[in-house]
């Protein structure tokens, strides 16, 4: 698994649980047929809501710090690691510098949202 792939599945929850069979259902009851309730779009996830309420989010400034949301999600912030999430997102001359993680952070952002989050333009612009 990916740099790219922790950080969606600490946000989305991890592709595993979409793995799981389903638990049996009870003993069917007698009941007037209902519309099925639609279930939610993976679009309609909130990603900004669903960081913000991870354990430390209010002492990290994820918002813009790809060091940050390294740590909010449980990653190691290393360089090492930057670089290689800055390959998986398609860039090869990643050297680390403030305008690198500035670029890090949005492109992340922007593959999440193309992944089916709903991210702030202020986090990927």
């Amino acid at each position: 698994m990916g740099i790219f792939s922790t950080i969606k599945n600490a946000i989305f929850g991890k592709d595993e649980d979409d793995k799981k069979p389903a638990a049996p259902a009870a003993a069917p009851k007698p009941a007037a047929p209902a519309a099925p309730a639609k279930p939610a779009a993976i679009s309609e996830v909130d990603v900004e809501a669903r960081l913000a309420a991870m354990a430390g989010a209010d002492k990290l400034n994820w918002r813009t710090s790809i060091v940050d949301l390294f740590k909010l999600v449980g990653l190691d912030p290393s360089y090492a690691n930057r670089k290689e999430l800055a390959q998986e997102l398609g860039r090869t001359d990643y050297e680390g510098s403030a305008e690198d993680n500035i670029w890090l952070h949005k492109a992340t952002m922007r593959e999440i949202a193309k992944n089916g989050g709903k991210v702030p333009a202020s986090m990927t612009d």
